[in-house]
């Protein structure tokens, strides 16, 4: 069955962690939602996300899907800033998307674009200005519900703006904390492996769109990265031998325009409660 990723129809993943820290958060999780000009069901679905009243927002980028997509898309958040939240940048919030062969994603990882710039500085501010934590390569310290969460933050690593050195200097700006995410838009291997050793309880993620078009059960092709197909999407978990963390890779809340279907494998976003 094909499914638009970018009219719907949308689904929302409930999931319960264990969890001896922060227990009860609840943490709403979106991404790539590659928003244009008049997508007004997704612009609904958002609205009727914020009626969870989520604890957190985890936003892992990809946001902007259209040269003139800055403005909508802030109105369609606008439901969601009234909550705690994080973000980072996506390539597609730095350039526009343009036409390209989708067979190509068989071939390895998409190469960067050259589109036109995007105001992506103007897009973050906004973002920032309603009381979102900027985590590109920064990070960031929130009190909820009598917690303290800490944010270890990435820049697109699919655009190769991942600053890893700055995660050092990030944690132990969070030493202290109740609870450690860590979060970057493309969940790269280097980027988990970075997270895992600065000791991240939970780490968030997107980019891959859960694969997109899979085949039944979800079984993704590609991820257009070096994670490997089984995890493209939802929880698995990662370590060494000094500490463990939990991966969740949100299959995404819409596409390209230039690619605007999906198999086995719906938009969504996702409800995580720590128990």
């Amino acid at each position: 069955m094909w499914l638009t990723g970018n009219s719907g129809p949308f689904k929302l993943h409930k999931l319960e962690v264990e969890s001896i820290k922060a227990k009860g958060l609840r943490i709403l999780h979106i991404s790539d939602l590659h928003f244009a000009p008049g997508q007004e069901a997704k612009t609904h679905f958002l609205a009727g996300l914020a009626d969870l009243k989520p604890d957190l927002v985890i936003n892992t980028g990809d946001n902007l899907g259209h040269q003139h997509a800055i403005n909508p898309v802030l109105r369609a958040l606008e439901p969601l800033m009234e909550f705690p939240g994080v973000f980072v940048n996506g390539s597609n919030d730095y350039r526009a998307p343009k036409p390209r062969n989708p067979l190509k994603y068989f071939q390895g990882p998409s190469e960067v674009s050259s589109a036109p710039n995007l105001d992506t500085g103007r897009f973050t501010s906004e973002l920032q200005g309603a009381g979102w934590l900027d985590l590109n390569n920064q990070s960031g310290q929130l009190s909820i519900n009598g917690q303290e969460i800490g944010f270890l933050g990435l820049d697109d690593p699919h655009e190769n703006l991942d600053n890893i050195q700055s995660l050092d200097a990030q944690a132990s700006q969070i030493d202290s904390v109740d609870l450690k995410i860590a979060v970057a838009h493309a969940p790269y291997l280097r980027v988990i492996d970075a997270f895992v050793a600065r000791g991240a309880d939970l780490m968030f993620a997107g980019h891959t769109h859960g694969g997109q078009v899979c085949l039944p059960g979800q079984k993704a092709l590609v991820t257009n990265c070096d994670l490997p197909t089984k995890y493209a999407s939802g929880l698995s978990a990662w370590g060494n031998e000094e500490h463990q963390s939990l991966l969740h890779v949100s299959n995404g809340i819409g596409c390209s325009i230039y690619a605007p279907m999906r198999l086995f494998c719906p938009p969504s976003a996702t409800l995580i409660t720590l128990k």
